[in-house]
């Protein structure tokens, strides 16, 4: 039985010459919503070719890069704290701060894990770092490197409150192009100030004392963790023709029953039609019932004024949808789901922070009729990860806590969409992949 064997442990350091913020950077009122929901992780993997140093290289590489990246991401290697003078809940930085690295070992066949469209999840999450963020001070960051004997992963574990999704690849694409020697694009940026909400700081603090009414205690809610661990996962993945064909359906159907979309689908609103309509295909719904969506957008660009691309954060808002169950089943499915999905959108154009609190949002939903969107198809997660020695041959997100929930992310070859699947049963998933490549046709 295949397993990851932790082999050493130890910190990397913020550098001297790192620019610190002055004190404490509080979270925004978005981000305390994160605080009992915390942990965002992925992994890298790596196949191993003629331009793969040896495995003692990367490590030495890995280590003096993130050193150098932490001089403009030195927040990342703070604890966030509760700020009891104020009920706030935010990061704190320190001239001793630094992020754990783990070096681990692992006999299983990296080819397998990264080529199976079925997870080994139990590998998978070896791969990353294991962290406890459920008492405060936590960690914001680690990271972990793992050596089989045809490869390399890289994981990475950061406090959702502190980053999204964006935040995230901004890191790994500032970190991998310090180890390839070259300049990061984008400038990190974790100014909390930026981010405009009516009631700013104390609006945050309610907001604390709602999700969070046990500080110092943030442990997350049994059912994430144990449930986890029975899921099924399955990737995906949908090429450029098969996207220019699923919007060509999308259209073509929406004419032939009388209802045209007013323009041809984005990718997003595409792949998150076809994804729903599956899972509303694979579960025992009754047709009385309604399937629901939920995602998230990135509100950076959207707000007044629009918040730095680089803005190291959580900075989203809550979007949700519904159909019925019968018109999910029926011959008009995708462009009903299509139309769902950009009225939504449509919102956020409007009011890009009337759901910047999704847990209200989600309150009174009915999480077993629910598919959760995460991550986006816009997501250069294989681009952006490429250390010196090509780009993965797979990344995946580890932390899917929900049954029926999907991640997206740019593909490989970056011109079509990864899709991550969890579902609790493996019937359900078996019905999923049927719906999937039968409306892919």
């Amino acid at each position: 039985m295949s397993q990851v064997r932790i082999v050493d442990a130890s910190y990397v350091d913020v550098p001297e010459t790192a620019v610190r913020p002055p004190g404490p950077i509080k979270l925004t009122a978005m981000e305390a919503l994160w605080i009992v929901i915390p942990v965002l992780q992925h992994v890298l993997l790596y196949e191993a070719d003629d331009d793969m140093p040896p495995f003692h290289a990367i490590l030495q590489s890995l280590r003096s890069s993130l050193a150098a990246t932490l001089r403009s991401f030195a927040p990342l290697a703070g604890k966030l704290v509760h700020l009891e003078e104020t009920g706030d809940v935010g990061i704190s930085c320190s001239a001793s701060d630094g992020v754990r690295f783990v070096v681990a070992e692992c006999d299983a066949d990296i080819g397998r894990l990264a080529g199976d469209e079925e997870h080994d999840l139990r590998v998978l999450e070896g791969l990353v770092p294991e962290v406890d963020m459920s008492q405060l001070p936590a960690p914001v960051l680690a990271v972990q490197a793992t050596r089989f004997e045809g490869g390399v992963a890289v994981g990475v574990t950061v406090h959702h409150g502190v980053a999204d999704g964006r935040a995230l690849w901004t890191f790994v694409e500032a970190w991998a192009a310090a180890c390839r020697g070259e300049t990061p694009a984008t400038t990190p940026c974790f100014d909390r100030s930026l981010v405009k909400l009516p009631g700013g700081e104390e609006l945050a603090r309610s907001v604390v004392r709602k999700v969070a009414p046990n500080l110092p205690s943030v442990a997350p809610p049994s059912s994430l963790v144990e449930d986890r661990k029975r899921f099924t996962r399955r990737t995906f993945t949908l090429d450029a023709g098969d996207i220019q064909r699923l919007k060509q359906r999308i259209v073509h159907l929406g004419e032939s029953h009388g209802a045209p979309l007013p323009h041809s689908p984005s990718t997003f609103t595409a792949v998150v039609a076809l994804a729903w309509t599956c899972f509303a295909r694979c579960k025992p719904f009754s047709p009385e019932d309604d399937a629901q969506l939920f995602f998230f957008a990135d509100t950076r660009a959207r707000l007044d004024p629009p918040v730095d691309v680089g803005y190291i954060g959580a900075c989203l808002t809550g979007l949700i949808s519904k159909l019925p169950v019968p018109e999910l089943r029926g011959d008009r499915a995708l462009p009903a789901a299509a139309s769902a999905v950009e009225d939504e959108i449509s919102k956020v154009k409007k009011d890009p922070i009337a759901g910047w609190n999704f847990l209200t949002l989600l309150t009174g939903a009915c999480l077993d009729r629910m598919m959760n969107i995460s991550g986006s198809s816009g997501f250069r997660a294989y681009e952006v990860a490429d250390f010196g020695w090509g780009k993965p041959r797979r990344t995946e997100p580890i932390t899917m806590n929900h049954d029926g929930q999907v991640a997206l992310m740019r593909s490989r070859d970056g011109q079509g969409v990864q899709v991550s699947v969890s579902l609790l049963q493996p019937a359900h998933m078996d019905a999923f992949k049927s719906s999937f490549l039968e409306l892919l046709k």
